[in-house]
């Protein structure tokens, strides 16, 4: 009895075309998944950084950034982690730009994007940590989109298995890449047995760590980049035991593949980070023409300037960030009144921290001086309480 005749009627099937042609452009279902990916990642990350103070339009710009670094990134990690291909014997040193032949490594792309974003935060005055916060639930659910370009390509499988979510897989023209070898028939030719479909695994694990950022995020308010930090340890967890069932060649360290190493490693330094780190959540008002509020319209419909509406203007861009507390935020949205700057030593000592001995005392009992020192003390006592925010480029 073989493992093949165990095999149970019930599989997945897997797709025997991933590239369709329109006309001379070659249709790719890997990049479209990525692309679908990244729009729904941009979304989350959007409606986020909105409940957290940034303008509209925001994560555009980011993805900008961090969208290219990130393809950059990951196509430099996996050229570096298998560069047999590309520099070992009979490679091709050329085909490490053939990105569209596939071959990205997440973990550069991770890192790339954050390069990125950082980039793209200091361009607008947004602390990093705000940017990671706000990407937590919408990059796991970009990876998970992106594993059923996987699936199309007919990789990414685990050993063999007789449950009943077996997955089939086809055996890919070389020469043809995106489509199956076809037998004198014209039938895809299918590999004997059924297939772990770790790219599945891969796939429902990210929507669970999506939950739960989502689920924690909300209940403890997680800030400080501590709600990536949970992505990354949630990420991190799955593809520990998941890479352990790929069959898929990879360099291996001490008999075990790298990036089960590497997924331990990101996983232990993400817990570091999560422990140590503390604070409260930071949210942002934005600072010049954005900050101004626009009251509502009270009048009729016969004053409303309809040229003005045929012609709308895009509201300004802010000329940068305020980090205030909750609370403060609450305030301003309510009041519209932008928190003051926080006080400072300075404002309330002399320059020298000291009382010059050539200074004449004052003399609170007199009538002429009791005015001009209630004032400086209720000066000083409104700067003591007042409670601003620091610069939002300095947590970037």
């Amino acid at each position: 009895m073989t493992l093949a005749s165990l095999s149970p009627q019930a599989a997945l099937p897997s797709p025997s075309t991933a590239v369709w042609q329109l006309g001379p452009v070659p249709i790719r279902a890997y990049a479209l998944c990525i692309i679908a990916g990244i729009v729904l990642a941009c979304l989350v990350t959007e409606r986020r950084l909105r409940q957290r103070g940034v303008a509209p339009g925001a994560t555009l710009d980011i993805a900008v950034w961090a969208v290219p670094a990130g393809i950059i990134g990951a196509r430099i990690y996996h050229v570096v982690t298998s560069p047999e291909k590309y520099f070992g014997a009979g490679g091709d040193p050329m085909k490490a730009f053939a990105i569209w032949e596939g071959g990205l490594g997440i973990w550069g792309a991770v890192a790339g994007g954050a390069v990125g974003a950082w980039i793209a935060a200091r361009q607008l005055g947004i602390p990093l940590s705000v940017v990671a916060d706000a990407l937590a639930p919408g990059l796991p659910l970009a990876q998970a989109v992106g594993r059923i370009g996987n699936w199309f390509n007919n990789e990414l499988f685990g050993g063999r298995t007789t449950l009943p979510w077996g997955l089939e897989i086809h055996r890919m023209d070389p020469d043809n890449p995106g489509h199956a070898l076809r037998d004198d028939a014209g039938q895809p030719i299918l590999e004997p047995g059924l297939y772990q479909p770790t790219f599945l695994y891969e796939a429902l694990w990210n929507l669970g760590v999506v939950a739960l950022v989502l689920l924690l995020d909300r209940r403890l308010k997680l800030g400080r980049g501590r709600a990536f930090a949970l992505y990354v340890m949630g990420y991190t967890a799955g593809r520990f035991w998941i890479e352990l069932m790929r069959t898929d060649d990879a360099n291996q360290i001490l008999g075990v593949r790298l990036n089960v190493w590497t997924a331990a490693l990101v996983f232990l330094g993400a817990l570091i980070y999560f422990v140590r780190v503390r604070g409260p959540r930071d949210y942002l008002i934005p600072l010049g023409a954005a900050a101004t509020t626009t009251p509502p319209p009270t009048s009729d419909l016969s004053q409303v300037d309809l040229s003005e509406r045929e012609t709308p203007t895009r509201a300004a861009a802010p000329e940068g960030y305020r980090v205030v507390s909750e609370e403060q935020y609450a305030a301003w949205q309510d009041t519209g009144v932008v928190p003051p700057e926080p006080a400072t030593n300075d404002d309330s000592r002399p320059d020298d921290g000291e009382r010059s001995e050539d200074a004449a005392p004052v003399d609170l009992a007199s009538s002429d001086d009791d005015e001009p020192a209630e004032q400086a003390s209720a000066s000083r006592t409104d700067r003591a309480d007042a409670t601003g925010a620091r610069p939002a480029d300095r947590d970037s």
